[in-house]
Parts: C-alpha cells; sequence; structure tokens
C-alpha cells in the first residue's frame, strides 16, 4: 500500500483526506491518507520520517508552502514561479519533487463565462495560497492587482517578488483595514484565514459597506471552504455579485495532486461529493 498525506499547522478541519480517500478508490489505487499536523519545529523531522517510512507522496498547507522550497530536489513551472509548494512526489530514490496544484485548482474552479482579460483584480493576503491567485490571475490575463495586506513593509518582498515575476501586470500594495473603495476592480479574492471554520468563521475580511462599492458585475472568490459559504460570501451574494466558494479549488488541486502521483485522473464529481457529505 502506498502512503501519502497532508502536513500543515493547524489542521483541525482539514477535509483532504476525505478527498483523497474517494479520489483513489475512483482509480482502483490502493493507498492511505493521513493527516499529519506538523508545527514549524517539526518540519524537518517530519520530513525525514516521510522518506524513512517511504511515503510515495504528501500535500502541504498554511504555514509550510514556501518553506517547503528548502527540501525539494526540483520544482514544477507554478512551484518555481510562485515559490510555495502544495504538492510533493517522492521518487524511489528519495528525491523529492515540489508541485503547485492550487494554481490549477484556483483556475479551474472559476467558471469559463467569467472573463478576466485585461481586468483588474483585488487579493487579500500575501500567503502562499496568495501566490497561487497571482499566478492563475495572471493566467487569466488581468492587467492590475491590488494586494491587501496588514503590513505592507513586511510585504515588499512579496511585492517586489510579483513585480519581478509578472513584470506586464501592475502592482500594487494597500493596508487592507484602510480599505474603503472597491470600485476599481472586476475580481475580489480573499486568500486569508479570515471566515475559516474554527479560527475565525464568524469574521469578515471586508465589512459590507466597502464590499458594495464593487462593481455590481463583480465577482467574489473566497478560497476557504469550510464553511461552504462564508460571511463574507453570504454578504456578496445578498449584495446580488456572483461568488465562488473554495471547494471547487480544493478538490480540483487533489485530482492534480493524483494525477502527479498516480499518472491516472480520479473522478472530480465523486471526490467532491465526498466533501460535501463530510462538510
Amino acid at each position: 500500500m502506498e502512503k501519502f498525506g497532508l502536513i500543515g499547522y493547524p489542521l483541525g478541519h482539514s477535509m483532504s483526506a476525505v478527498i483523497h480517500r474517494a479520489g483513489f478508490k475512483s482509480i482502483g489505487v490502493n493507498a492511505s491518507y493521513e493527516t499529519l499536523e506538523t508545527s514549524p519545529e517539526d518540519l524537518v523531522d517530519r520530513i525525514k520520517r516521510f522518506k524513512r517510512e517511504n511515503y510515495s507522496g504528501f500535500n502541504i498547507t498554511i504555514p509550510h508552502k514556501v518553506a517547503l522550497a528548502l527540501f525539494v530536489d526540483d520544482v514544477d513551472r507554478y512551484a518555481d514561479i510562485t515559490g510555495a509548494i502544495n504538492t510533493v512526489k517522492i521518487n524511489p530514490d528519495k528525491t523529492m519533487i515540489g508541485y503547485n496544484t492550487d494554481v490549477l485548482g484556483f483556475k479551474k474552479a472559476i467558471p469559463e463565462e467569467i472573463d478576466l482579460q485585461d481586468k483588474t483584480a483585488a487579493i487579500l493576503g500575501t500567503g502562499g495560497a496568495s501566490r497561487a491567485a497571482v499566478m492563475g490571475l495572471a493566467d487569466k490575463g488581468v492587467k492590475e492587482i491590488g494586494i491587501y495586506t496588514r503590513n505592507i513593509p513586511n510585504a515588499m518582498d512579496y511585492m517586489a517578488y510579483v513585480r519581478r515575476k509578472f513584470p506586464n501586470i501592475e502592482f500594487n500594495a494597500y493596508q487592507i483595514d484602510r480599505i474603503r473603495d472597491l470600485s476599481k476592480y472586476n475580481i475580489l479574492v480573499n486568500t486569508t484565514p479570515i471566515g475559516m471554520q474554527g479560527r475565525s468563521a464568524d469574521m469578515t475580511p471586508i465589512e459590507k459597506d466597502v464590499l458594495k462599492t464593487l462593481p455590481t458585475d463583480a465577482v467574489v472568490y473566497d478560497i476557504i471552504y469550510n464553511p461552504k459559504k462564508t460571511i463574507l460570501l453570504k454578504i456578496a451574494e445578498e449584495l446580488g455579485y456572483k461568488t465562488i466558494n473554495g471547494i471547487d479549488m480544493l478538490v480540483y488541486q487533489a485530482v492534480s495532486a493524483q494525477e502527479i502521483w498516480f499518472n491516472k485522473t480520479p473522478s472530480f464529481s465523486e471526490m467532491k461529493i465526498a466533501l460535501l457529505e463530510h462538510l
């Protein structure tokens, strides 16, 4: 039996095991998937254990997506450009290849009828998921991205990074708690954990008065999947905006991870049904 797992900290509400087990079943693979809470101090030991105990691969979530770049032997294009890794394949010789399937998941979750070519986007947050959103929006053809952060000085390295990687896109940084006007954006993406079950489910990163400054045809995309409808998305729906939650992104990125591990495509619908049954 091949062994896989998820590392992150904390992992109390992760649904990855449910999704991946359904995927394994759909392609007839005999494999296990564990949720392995791993603090930053324990990261090195965890990776050594993966190799020692013959794991075939693993997924990575907050807060390890950027740090993982230090441990892998090679990366795919998306992991290289974003500097963030969420999927690792461990080869028989124990070399590790890092991938970013969050970008693919992020893009595939946006319905085809939503055209973002030459449009403007606002992203809340500057973590690993934010980098995946920038890459996904760049692939979709946006011309300008506003990055909203709690601490602009701390985000300067991030801003220099995205400007270097995506020279055709105009980037601007703003203080997240000073947002007053979103009227120039066609899509707003939340990549912060604000609104997540078990952490801040009763909170929203953007207040209603500010959210309603978005154009009437704007899209509000929250990559949080638990709860299915965050406070942010509930307010956005109430205001008449088209919304996207994090469920399809989560499932699509898991589909891509299994394609990397097995060279087979698992059933998106079976994986999504398994997730929805457990939410």
